[in-house]
């Protein structure tokens, strides 16, 4: 989908969405294991949480001591993501063009931010966020796991909301290669069945960028 589209749905859907999904409650244990495991890799380090949203992922962060900030293309979604979170940084700007000089961070985390990107400009997310991290920094991706395209604009429907918006299923070794691609390694994944509500199969990718031991 264009930028610009998946903007405009976002800001729509941004106070509902804030109000409906305000924490981690979506997330099963294995989720938050992984990112679990990305925190104590970061440690109190400076990391990223690139399209945060609401914020939600950016509270389980800095809840638990990372120098953790956000940013996300809707300001809609950033405007709820300051009310809620007013001690926390989040800026406004896209997956491919971020705010921040070279080198900034050791983790940026994309949980769930990738997936209304096609695959044909995957390489240049994982290009931006590879110039952002540090020498040795860690990612960590969530996505829906599979193949093909779903239209998710009938979840927004029940709150009343007109929004055109599409999500993207990957594979894992998909998201390896793009983080091969742009100078980095896979450490470890986690790919899980779908459970309750959930209508794909899940899947979390590890990597680290090539410069440190």
């Amino acid at each position: 989908m264009e930028p610009e589209i998946v903007q405009r749905a976002y800001d729509t859907v941004a106070r509902d969405y804030a109000r409906e999904l305000p924490d981690t409650r979506a997330e099963a244990g294995l989720d938050l294991a992984m990112l679990d495991e990305f925190i104590t890799r970061v440690g109190d380090r400076p990391l990223l949480d690139a399209g945060c949203g609401a914020g939600r992922i950016t509270r389980y962060l800095a809840d638990r001591g990372c120098a953790v900030e956000g940013v996300d293309l809707s300001p809609g979604m950033i405007e709820q993501a300051r009310a809620a979170h007013p001690d926390v940084n989040f800026s406004v700007a896209p997956l491919e063009d971020l705010p921040h000089e070279d080198d900034s961070f050791d983790g940026v985390l994309l949980w769930y931010s990738i997936i209304h990107t096609p695959p044909a400009r995957q390489p240049d997310i994982f290009d931006e966020v590879a110039r952002v991290l540090r020498p040795g920094g860690h990612l960590l991706v969530g996505f829906q796991a599979g193949t093909g395209v779903r239209d998710v604009s009938a979840a927004y429907g029940r709150f009343g909301h007109d929004v055109v918006l599409e999500r993207y299923l990957f594979s894992a070794d998909e998201v390896a290669a793009w983080i091969a691609g742009s100078g980095g390694r896979e450490v470890a994944r986690l790919v899980r069945a779908a459970d309750g509500a959930e209508t794909q199969a899940q899947a979390v990718v590890l990597g680290r960028l090539a410069g440190q031991d």
